[in-house]
């Protein structure tokens, strides 16, 4: 087998940090939910994504939950519900790897489409999102609230069943 790249080396040891979410979790993420939205999810919301068997992960710096992510199935599509990373440990590849984390679950429950809203304003995550080959498929208007009333969110969707690597995950 041919050595693997250093960088490829330290994603696939980084995506261990990632594990299925447990209601002992749910404190640590309302904490990284509420530090990170100005609109958190409740703690009823995560407990119910929990309940009704959504999967649901978190990623683990130094026992420390930092992001997580929760995508649920049904049929040929997957649909993430939830991805965030705490702002203190954003843009080092966390959202990333739970991103890639998603896909994977996504594409072993036999969903061909992985479908997820943004924010018209998360620049952050769009590129994130574009730069993991999703594509704008129209607008939710009204879809988020806002400080101002309400904001919209684009639809994006990437395939889930071309140039699939089992080595990276993606």
């Amino acid at each position: 087998m041919a050595a693997q790249p250093d960088s490829l080396k330290a994603q696939l040891a980084r995506s261990e940090n990632i594990r299925e979410m447990t209601t002992n979790d749910l404190g640590k993420i309302i904490d990284v939910e509420v530090a990170a939205y100005e609109h958190p999810w409740t703690l009823g919301i995560f407990r119910d994504c929990l309940r009704v068997g959504y999967s649901c992960w978190v990623y683990e710096d130094n026992s420390a939950v930092v992001g997580y992510g929760i995508v649920m199935f049904s049929g040929a599509e997957s649909h993430v519900l939830n991805l965030c990373v705490h702002p203190g440990s954003q843009r080092r590849g966390v959202g990333r790897l739970m991103l890639n984390h998603l896909t994977q679950v996504s594409r072993e429950s036999g969903a061909d489409t992985i479908l997820l809203e943004v924010r018209q304003s998360n620049v952050i995550a769009m590129q994130l999102y574009l730069s993991a080959d999703f594509h704008e498929l129209g607008v939710r208007s009204g879809y988020y609230p806002d400080h101002d009333g309400r904001e919209d969110a684009l639809i994006l969707a990437k395939s889930l069943i071309t140039d699939f690597d089992p080595m990276l995950g993606i």
